[in-house]
C-alpha cells in the first residue's frame, strides 16, 4: 500500500475538519446533496465528455495504482542481478542465460534477455525497448491527464454550484436569517469544487506521473542492464555502470552491500 497517498488524504480531511470547526462552522454543512451533486456527479460528466470510453475504463485501475506500491522490481535489486548475469555469460557463454529466462517475472525484462539470448544486436534491442517505454509513458500521461482534468473541472464547478445557490437565495430576501443560510449553503459547492480540485485530482495527477517516471528510469536500467551484459562488460563495470541512476547516499550503501557480498563469496 502507498502509506503517502493514503496519510496525505487523512491529512486533508483533518486539516479541513478541524479548520471548519475552528472557523466555527460545522462539518455537516457539508452534507448538501446539491453540492454533492454538482460537484461530483458534473465531474464524473465532465471527465465523460472529454475522454474516450476506453481510457475511462481505466479509472478505477488508476486508483489502484494511487493507493498500491509499485511491485516492479528496483534499482538496487537489478544492479546485482546484471552483475550476476555477466559473471555466468562471461565464464559460459549467452546462451547460459537461457535457463535464467524462465525465472523472471517481468515482462520488458524477460523480453530483452530473450532478444540478446537470441542473438539481436544491441542497436536492435534498444529500439524495441527504448519504443516500448514510450508507448507506456503515452497510456500513462493520458491516464494522468483524466485526474488533470478533473482538477481543472471542479473548481469550475463549484462556482457554478455557488452561482445556483445564490439564486435559490434570492428568494429569501424577505427573510433575512434564511437568506443567510442559503448564502453559506451555496458556498459549500465552491468549497467542494476547490477541495476535490486541489487536494485530490490535481495531486492525483501528480502521483501518477511521479510513478511513470520512476518506472520508466526502472525500465532504462534494463536496458543498459542488458545491452551492457550482450557486450561483455565486467560484472563491476556493470555495477559502477547502473549505480550511477541512484543517488549518491543509495549509492554508497549499495557499494558497501555489494562489496560485502563479495568478500561473503570470496
Amino acid at each position: 500500500m502507498d502509506k503517502t497517498s493514503i496519510i496525505g488524504l487523512i491529512l486533508a480531511i483533518i486539516a479541513v475538519g478541524l479548520g471548519m470547526i475552528m472557523k466555527g462552522v460545522s462539518p455537516a454543512v457539508l452534507l448538501n446533496p446539491a453540492a454533492l451533486l454538482i460537484i461530483i456527479l458534473g465531474t464524473i460528466a465532465s471527465v465523460t465528455i472529454a475522454f474516450p470510453i476506453s481510457e475511462i475504463k481505466k479509472v478505477p485501475k488508476l486508483f489502484g495504482i494511487l493507493f498500491k506500491d509499485n511491485k516492479s522490481h528496483t534499482i538496487e535489486e537489478l544492479i546485482p542481478l546484471f552483475s550476476d548475469w555477466a559473471q555466468v555469460a562471461r565464464k559460459e557463454g549467452l546462451l547460459a542465460l537461457e535457463a535464467r529466462i524462465t525465472d523472471i517475472d517481468d515482462p520488458f525484462l524477460k523480453n530483452g534477455l530473450l532478444m540478446a539470448v537470441d542473438g539481436q544486436n544491441a542497436e536492435f534491442i534498444r529500439d524495441v525497448m527504448s519504443e516500448e517505454i514510450a508507448a507506456m509513458e503515452e497510456r500513462h500521461q493520458a491516464s494522468a491527464a483524466i485526474f488533470t482534468q478533473a482538477g481543472t473541472y471542479a473548481p469550475t464547478l463549484g462556482v457554478l454550484g455557488a452561482v445556483v445557490g445564490l439564486i435559490a437565495a434570492l428568494s429569501h430576501m424577505d427573510n433575512t436569517e434564511e437568506l443567510g443560510k442559503a448564502i453559506g449553503a451555496a458556498f459549500v459547492a465552491t468549497m467542494m469544487g476547490i477541495f476535490t480540485g486541489y487536494v485530490l485530482w490535481h495531486p492525483f495527477a501528480n502521483k501518477l506521473k511521479r510513478k511513470s517516471k520512476e518506472e520508466v528510469k526502472v525500465k532504462e536500467v534494463m536496458i543498459e542492464g542488458v545491452l551492457s551484459v550482450l557486450e561483455g562488460q565486467a560484472p563491476k563495470a556493470i555495477e559502477q555502470k547502473l549505480s550511477t541512476y541512484l543517488p549518491v547516499h543509495e549509492r554508497k550503501k549499495l557499494n558497501t552491500a555489494l562489496t560485502e557480498g563479495e568478500s561473503v563469496n570470496g
